[in-house]
C-alpha cells in the first residue's frame, strides 16, 4: 500500500487524479493507493506528517504557491516522492531545484500519469529494499538505501551506512551477484556503490552526498559509466 497525498485545490483535477489512480491499480496487479486529499497545501504542512510515499503537488493554489510548499516540504521530509501536476510547465521544470522526481501538465493524459506514477512506484519500491546481514549473531535488516558503498577490507565486508559501519566475512564478487539490478555499481576492485548517494563524478573518482571519495579502478571505468548511465535513463535519478 502507498500513501498518496494530493495537494490541489481544483476539484477537476483531483477527480482526474483519482480516476487515473484507480485505473493504475485496475492494471498493476499487486499495487494499491491509500489517497489523501488537501485543497491547499497549508493544511498539509502544519502540521506535516511523513507518512506520505508520493505527493502530488499543483503549483498555483490559494495561501502559497505549489513552489513554497515544495520547499518547505523539502526541508521537513527529503524522502518523499514528489512529482508537480501545473499548467504552467516553465516553473515546472524548476522542479530540480526541490528535487521533483517528475511533472504532469493540465491537461494530462492517462499514457503519461501511468508513465511517470510507474517510475515513482519502481522508486518507492527499491527503496524499501533490505538486505540482512548476520554479524557475530547479530542479526541486521539495513534498508538498501541506507548504505552509501561496501568496501573489502581483508577477508571483511564493510557496509557503510548512515548509522555506522557493519562489517561481517564474504566475499564482493557474491554480493554483487545478490545486488545486481538494485542500484548498486562497482567501481572498483574493493568497492560497490550505491548510485543514490552519488554526488558526482569528477575525473577517476566517485564523490558521495557526505564527501567520501571513492576512486574508479581503470579496469571498471568503462563498465561503471555505462552502468550509470543507464540507471539514470530509467529514471533513477543522483
Amino acid at each position: 500500500m502507498f500513501t498518496v497525498a494530493v495537494v490541489e485545490d481544483d476539484e477537476t483535477a483531483v477527480a482526474k487524479l483519482r480516476a487515473c489512480l484507480d485505473q493504475y491499480v485496475a492494471t498493476h496487479a499487486g499495487v494499491q493507493f491509500d489517497v489523501t486529499v488537501f485543497n491547499e497545501p497549508t493544511s498539509f504542512l502544519d502540521p506535516y506528517k511523513t507518512v506520505w510515499d508520493i505527493v502530488f503537488m499543483d503549483i498555483e493554489m490559494p495561501n502559497m504557491d505549489g513552489m513554497e510548499a515544495a520547499h518547505r516540504l523539502r526541508a521537513v521530509d527529503s524522502e518523499v516522492i514528489l512529482i508537480f501536476v501545473t499548467n504552467m510547465a516553465q516553473f515546472a521544470a524548476k522542479g530540480y531545484e526541490v528535487d521533483a522526481l517528475d511533472y504532469i501538465v493540465k491537461p494530462f493524459a492517462y499514457p503519461d500519469f501511468e508513465r511517470k506514477l510507474g517510475r515513482a512506484v519502481k522508486l518507492r519500491e527499491r527503496e524499501s529494499e533490505a538486505i540482512v546481514i548476520a554479524q557475530r549473531g547479530v542479526t541486521h535488516r539495513v534498508l538498501l538505501r541506507d548504505i552509501s558503498y561496501i568496501e573489502v577490507r581483508g577477508h571483511s565486508l564493510e557496509y557503510h551506512t548512515e548509522h555506522g559501519v557493519i562489517a561481517v566475512t564474504g566475499t564482493l564478487k557474491e554480493l554483487e551477484r545478490q545486488l545486481r539490478g538494485r542500484g548498486f555499481l562497482r567501481c572498483g576492485n574493493p568497492y560497490m556503490v550505491n548510485q543514490r548517494h552519488i554526488a558526482s563524478v569528477q575525473g577517476a573518482e566517485v564523490i558521495l552526498a557526505d564527501d567520501t571519495r571513492l576512486p574508479i579502478g581503470r579496469a571498471f571505468r568503462k563498465q561503471f559509466l555505462i552502468d550509470l548511465a543507464g540507471d539514470l535513463g530509467h529514471g533513477h535519478a543522483l
